[in-house]
């Protein structure tokens, strides 16, 4: 089964070489117990660690089955260790957290065979701890440890177990007990025990003993072991037990074990352990990459579960990690939502002025380095207004507007509005409703009529709260206006307050209120967005051909849409939003340190869980992917409640500071995505640094 030819190994401490094994050959042949023995340095934990393919000799051959295994990589040597051996330590290693039937079952996590679930139950209560098989190991005594200890070395059927002081802290009663169940486990099951102790009295149970000195095999000699020792109760149930319910055999060299497995309806059988103890081939030593894909497919929801239990364990230490991801995602949720409500409310705003609009202004010049005020040039008539609607074609309407501010007046009230005189295609150009009575008709602008339509604000603080003002009469500048209609509300803007206003026809306001004969500018409705561009360009060449503007003049007329105004507003927002969001970034950033910080404090205390996994079998890959996990549960987790907080956070900013806010499905998906990111970023340096340790070293670390 297994051969050693010339084997080595060699330590360095410090600047001096340490000489571990020197030139070691020998032989184990399967079913064999095997007594290796020595003083302490005599380098017996060695070889048992090369043995145990835990350890590779610095020089020499390995031969396990015939094969060479002395170049095999880590990864393949733990795939073999999970399907050949079996460990049972001195100091127990069982999991502190975890309950004796899922220490028992975790050698079936790393096993790319399918061990059936009941195994580690069964065998539990065939050693008599099926009344302890949800006890954690705090709650059991030292030979319960121990035995749970030999029950999950056996749960993957190994060809060879490994017994490294396995009575060292027992007392005399337990130690004889779990004496008497290796000898079973060889003499009755075939199984080949190597037992690695310094004390002659366990020596003598095994069949052959090798003794070691300065590193070197000094004896081999057969031995004729005692008559088997009583196994106790709990010893005998594993075989006499089994064996009087017909459900354990022992035929030429194959050990089975079966158990009754209860359900809710019958009492089903299922085979524990089915295993062969003649050499195996070579080929079958490692499984093929279907079996491996169907294992490492199998293993993900329970390594899930270890991960999200290991998180669970220490609570207050999660918490405290995923605080800083909680604040940070939270910050993320709400600092967007202020920001896409700004959007919105501005989207909403430049909607409220209407749609594919253009703005006309007069322009400006500058003589001698000195800028003129705007209409010093040009000026925008009434005959501006006709020809542009008459002479492009993509000019649906056009509405001229003047403006200014006067004080109105109504009974014993007044008030500074904002009186404005346009025409009637203005109040839909400007999405303009009406609450009551009517806007002003095209022939009461050619009759230059004292008529006006007041906005809510006018009406509110000159009439009152649900006073109708149609039919009265206002002062404007001491000239009397009957008022026609209500218009309806728009509410505040960036611009001010939309519903402060009066509006009077254009030629009432030229002729009768303000003394002029241009206006302030031209309202321009295009007929599609995509007409935009064109549309500019031929009202500069009509108003230039009107106006007779020379080629020498610079902008003789301003034409602004509000996709600009939108542009420019949507650039504070967008850096206002960046800024936020910057700084709840950093945030989480700081939380990813904090879990970085909490695993690789995690990696340290489990040190020795992490040499017990790889010594049953865990690869590299494995042990990564449970501390991946963790810290992907914590900072998922603390992204889940920071979402919930963040969306909390906005309702109460919307509802109590009436700031406008709107969680969007992409904020959320960017702050969980950004949170699991920072887990996997931040937690792959101590998963890592998991990965890489030494199963030796890790499992003699204090």
């Amino acid at each position: 089964m297994i051969r050693l030819e010339h084997v080595c190994k060699t330590y360095r401490m410090g600047d001096t070489l340490v000489r571990a094994l020197d030139d070691v050959s020998l032989e184990i042949k399967a079913g064999e117990f095997v007594a290796i023995m020595g003083a302490s340095g005599s380098g017996k934990s060695t070889l048992m660690h090369i043995l145990g393919l835990l350890d590779r000799p610095t020089s020499g051959s390995h031969f396990l089955f015939g094969r060479d295994i002395a170049g095999l990589g880590e990864d393949e040597s733990a795939i073999l260790r999970s399907r050949t051996v079996g460990f049972v330590f001195q100091q127990f290693h069982l999991l502190a957290r975890t309950s004796a039937e899922e220490n028992v079952a975790l050698p079936a996590l790393y096993n790319f065979d399918a061990i059936p679930r009941s195994r580690a139950a069964a065998l539990l209560q065939a050693i008599g701890l099926g009344e302890r098989l949800h006890h954690k190991p705090n709650e059991l005594s030292g030979g319960q440890q121990q035995r749970v200890a030999i029950a999950r070395s056996l749960v993957n059927a190994p060809r060879i177990l490994m017994a490294d002081e396995p009575t060292g802290n027992l007392d005399s009663a337990s130690a004889t007990e779990i004496m008497g169940l290796l000898c079973e486990l060889n003499r009755r099951g075939g199984i080949t025990i190597i037992l690695v102790t310094h004390e002659p009295d366990l020596a003598l149970y095994a069949n052959r003993i090798i003794r070691l000195r300065d590193g070197k095999v000094i004896s081999d000699d057969p031995n004729t072991p005692p008559a088997l020792p009583s196994l106790g109760k709990t010893g005998s149930e594993l075989f006499q037990a089994l064996e009087d319910s017909g459900q354990s055999s022992v035929v030429s060299g194959q050990w089975s074990v079966a158990a009754s497995e209860p359900s809710a309806t019958t009492n089903q059988k299922s085979e524990i352990i089915n295993h062969k103890s003649a050499p195996a081939p070579s080929s079958s030593l490692l499984p093929s990459r279907a079996a491996r894909f169907r294992g490492s497919v199998r293993r993900v929801g329970p390594l899930l579960r270890q991960a999200f239990r290991s998180v669970a364990a220490a609570k207050v230490r999660s918490a405290l990690s995923m605080l800083g991801i909680l604040i940070g995602v939270a910050a993320i949720i709400a600092m967007l939502a202020l920001g896409t409500g700004a959007k919105l409310a501005m989207q909403k705003q430049i909607s409220s002025m209407g749609s594919n609009l253009l703005f006309l202004y007069p322009g400006t010049t500058s003589q001698k380095g000195v800028s003129q005020q705007i209409g010093a040039s040009t000026r925008l008539t009434l005959e501006d207004v006709a020809a542009l609607k008459e002479e492009i074609k993509t000019v649906k309407n056009t509405a001229p507007q003047l403006d200014a501010r006067y004080q109105t007046v109504y009974g014993n009230r007044n008030w500074s509005s904002y009186v404005l005189g346009t025409t009637p295609p203005h109040l839909k150009m400007r999405g303009w409703s009406l609450l009551s009575g009517r806007f002003f008709t095209e022939d009461e602008v050619k009759a230059r009529a004292r008529v006006a339509v007041l906005g809510t604000t006018v009406q509110r603080e000159l009439f009152g709260e649900g006073v109708n003002p149609v039919g009265e009469y206002i002062r404007i500048n001491k000239i009397s206006f009957q008022i026609v209609g209500l218009l309806g509300t728009k509410g505040a803007s960036t611009f001010g307050d939309q519903d402060d206003v009066v509006m009077i026809p254009v030629t009432t306001a030229l002729y009768r209120l303000m003394g002029r004969r241009y206006v302030d500018r031209i309202n321009i409705e295009v007929t599609e967005m995509e007409a935009l561009p064109q549309t500019i360009e031929r009202v500069l060449e009509v108003l230039k051909r009107l106006h007779r503007v020379p080629a020498s003049q610079e902008e003789p007329f301003i034409i602004r849409n509000l996709a600009e105004f939108q542009e420019a507003l949507m650039t504070v927002t967008r850096t206002m939003s960046i800024l936020l969001s910057s700084i709840a970034v950093i945030s989480l950033l700081v939380g990813g340190i904090g879990i970085m910080n909490i695993m690789l404090v995690s990696v340290t205390e489990r040190t020795r869980e992490i040499g017990l996994r790889k010594a049953i079998g865990a690869r590299r890959g494995e042990i990564m992917m449970q501390f991946l996990v963790e810290a992907l549960a914590i900072s998922i987790t603390g992204g889940s409640i920071g979402i919930a907080l963040g969306w909390g956070v906005s309702a109460a900013l919307s509802t109590f500071a009436e700031w406008p806010t709107s969680v969007s499905l992409t904020s959320v998906v960017l702050a969980f995505g950004f949170s699991g990111l920072v887990g996997i970023v931040f937690g792959l340096w101590p998963a890592r640094k998991a990965a890489l340790l030494n199963p030796i070293e890790a499992l003699r670390y204090e």
